[in-house]
């Protein structure tokens, strides 16, 4: 049998088509079983995935937890360090700095007169903690004596030809510095005792002087030891 030319130029057509369409059902074929192999993989991992992303929030959580007690700890522990540094403070255990005045009292180096009373050519005790005391109402917030602490068991007396002061034997010059506001400290020694001084000073010699600093360190006291007092329960 004879083609036609027509004929031959329609087979080869459809025989086209034909592996066309073969080729595309193939390539289908071979997607669809590779997306059922990605199936059959993928939703394992992805459960085991959500697993541990679940987990991970559970440490999370804790760790959040840890750290929020961590941090109510750590303010805890700051509050106790601020009432405990304060309470040093106030017991005069820290050293402290400030404005203030440093007042130099000494004995006279004038010989004394057969007629003279060698008692007024001399700094007593009684001088010193009259100062401390008009200090104390002028608004001092640390005095030292010698670099002894003031402290409210501290003693200052006379003891022969010294002054003992914290259990301390201080020889003249006495050198007393005082923290606070200057004005109000300097307001502070207008009174008896100080004018007193100055007479001395004039009339026999002695050494009355003060100064307005900018800067005064004033050194920590020591801690008093308990024999036989003890704090009373419900006040702690």
């Amino acid at each position: 049998m004879k083609w036609e030319k027509k004929d031959r130029t329609l087979l080869g057509l459809a025989s086209m088509l034909i592996g066309f369409l073969f080729i595309v059902l193939l390539k289908s074929n071979v997607v669809y079983g590779s997306k059922g192999v990605w199936q059959e993989t993928s939703i394992p991992i992805l459960i085991q995935i959500n697993k541990e992303n679940q987990q991970l929030s559970l440490e999370n959580k804790k760790l959040k937890l840890e750290v929020e007690k961590y941090m109510q700890v750590q303010s805890t522990s700051d509050l106790y360090n601020q009432q405990l540094k304060e309470a040093k403070m106030n017991a005069g255990l820290i050293s402290v700095t400030g404005p203030g005045l440093r007042i130099t009292l000494d004995d006279s180096k004038r010989v004394v007169g057969e007629k003279e009373d060698p008692m007024s050519f001399i700094i007593h005790e009684e001088y010193i903690r009259d100062i401390l005391n008009a200090l104390w109402n002028g608004g001092a917030e640390a005095i030292a004596v010698n670099g002894q602490r003031i402290m409210a068991n501290t003693e200052v007396f006379c003891s022969g030809s010294y002054i003992q002061i914290n259990v301390t034997r201080q020889m003249p010059p006495y050198v007393i510095e005082v923290t606070g506001d200057v004005r109000d400290l300097s307001s502070s020694l207008e009174f008896y005792r100080w004018f007193q001084l100055g007479y001395l000073q004039q009339q026999n010699g002695i050494t009355r002087n003060i100064e307005v600093l900018s800067k005064v360190v004033i050194p920590a006291g020591k801690l008093p030891e308990y024999h036989y007092a003890e704090p009373v329960k419900g006040d702690i």
